[in-house]
């Protein structure tokens, strides 16, 4: 329990969340329901390869990032409702009151300055929540060479932005 909350508490901040108790009782509750889910397969996959901490690790991460991107969209149409029906018309911004229109216009057109399979790379990391070994296997990139491909596309979109 207590590796899971960890892992919880450090993906809720690696994403600038905040979480209440109980958002981070549900967070544990959606981890130990992936694991018992389908009479245990997850744990019944696991090979040895590494530790059952690590693995483990991995699990409750990829479970939490799902959950809290879910609940950010959540949150983001929530917040556009209770705009909308406040202001009596249809709501054109999010909840900062920027329009939202805009912005996806910006990242595409950050995402754009990059080559393919940057653009893919950070699609894949910041914005789908996949983990290093995925992006690995589905771009077919060395799983080492992600890091240093994000912080160049980072880096990149940084001076696009200033442009």
């Amino acid at each position: 329990m207590g590796l899971v909350m960890h892992v919880i508490d450090h993906s809720a901040q690696s994403r600038s969340m905040r979480l209440s108790h109980d958002e981070r009782e549900d967070l544990a509750a959606e981890v130990f329901m992936a694991i018992v889910a389908g009479d245990m397969a997850v744990l019944k996959r696991f090979r040895g390869e590494a530790s059952l901490a690590t693995y483990l690790t991995v699990i409750t991460r990829r479970v939490v990032v799902q959950q809290l991107l879910k609940r950010k969209t959540a949150g983001r149409l929530d917040a556009t409702a209770d705009h909308a029906a406040y202001d009596g018309a249809a709501y054109e911004g999010d909840a900062n009151g920027h329009d939202a229109v805009t912005n996806r216009d910006e990242v595409a057109r950050l995402l754009e300055g990059l080559e393919g399979t940057e653009a893919q790379v950070v699609r894949m990391y910041h914005l789908e929540g996949k983990s290093y070994q995925e992006i690995s296997t589905l771009v077919g990139m060395p799983e080492n060479s992600i890091g240093p491909t994000l912080s160049r596309a980072r880096e990149k979109m940084r001076r696009a932005a200033v442009d």
